[in-house]
């Protein structure tokens, strides 16, 4: 007797390194659960060095989609065959649509990230903020505020000033913003400079399970009070980096709603389906208070 489950379901796929932090494959196959979606999503981890071969082999075997998380976000462009305009823009993919063969990327983390931070709009507006990392989710955020919150400045705080430097370029070029100012991590006059910032976005994967006592930042005079502090890992809920800010005052905004509105459009991208947001933000909750 033929087995329904496996006629015409679709498979989803996650492309990362590493990916066992990963909430994603709960989501994609809970909301295909609500809906009656024919859907499984599967994670992949999938080196740097095997990416190229990784997105031949979905490409060979007619695999509907899949989604990209670090460290590939930005390396994957190179593979697709189209681009939407945010993927474009920032050079960083974390949605990709298998088209009868041509590999269209989408960068849904940009909805996420908007959707996440519009509540604060007027806090931001017009103010300085600053940007950790120059990786893909980096990318996402100094477009988003860019393009939707129009700051003062962003400060782009990273490791090595050399990313952070060619970040600013980037965005120079193809936003036409030129109040991008770079810094380093270990930078001694980092503290006036994050002070005075209304906004203060993570973006690194410090902190991320299974290394949750790690911090990008251990200093709790960094944060002040009512300062808007977003770190965009979700796993775990309240990172180090939350907690520090917290204990100086600071509004605190993790990483979890922001993941679950870009999966929400990723999953649309691929089925035409409505993703049922609240409830699979419950369930995730839910799953993740265990």
């Amino acid at each position: 007797m033929q087995n329904s489950f496996y006629t015409n379901v679709e498979l989803i796929g996650l492309l990362g390194f590493p990916i066992k932090q990963s909430f994603s494959p709960f989501v994609h196959n809970i909301a295909a659960e609500l809906t009656g979606t024919k859907l499984i999503y599967l994670p992949f981890e999938v080196h740097s060095s095997n990416l190229k071969n990784a997105v031949k082999g979905i490409t060979a075997l007619g695999i509907r989609g899949f989604n990209v998380t670090v460290p590939h976000k930005v390396a994957v462009t190179d593979f697709m065959n189209k681009l939407s305009e945010e993927a474009s823009v920032t050079g960083s993919v974390n949605t990709v649509v298998n088209e009868l063969g041509k590999l269209i990327g989408y960068n849904t983390d940009v909805y996420g990230i908007n959707e996440s931070l519009q509540i604060y709009k007027s806090q931001i507006t017009s103010n300085d903020v600053c940007v950790i990392g120059a990786g893909g989710a980096a990318r996402s955020v100094v477009y988003t505020l860019i393009r939707n919150f129009k700051p003062k400045k962003i400060y782009l705080v990273n490791r090595t000033e050399e990313h952070s430097e060619s970040l600013r370029q980037h965005f120079k070029s193809k936003m036409r913003y030129d109040s991008v100012i770079t810094n380093e991590l270990q930078q001694p006059d980092l503290l006036p400079i994050i002070n005075n910032c209304s906004l203060v976005v993570n973006c690194t994967s410090v902190g991320m399970f299974p290394d949750v006592d790690d911090s990008i930042f251990n200093n709790p005079q960094l944060f002040v009070k009512n300062q808007i502090v977003f770190d965009i890992v979700y796993n775990p809920v309240k990172t180090k980096f939350l907690q520090i800010a917290e204990s100086s005052g600071a509004i605190t905004i993790n990483g979890l709603k922001m993941f679950v509105l870009q999966a929400a459009k990723s999953f649309n991208h691929w089925t035409g389906v409505e993703f049922p947001i609240d409830k699979v933000y419950k369930s995730l909750l839910l799953y993740v208070s265990k």
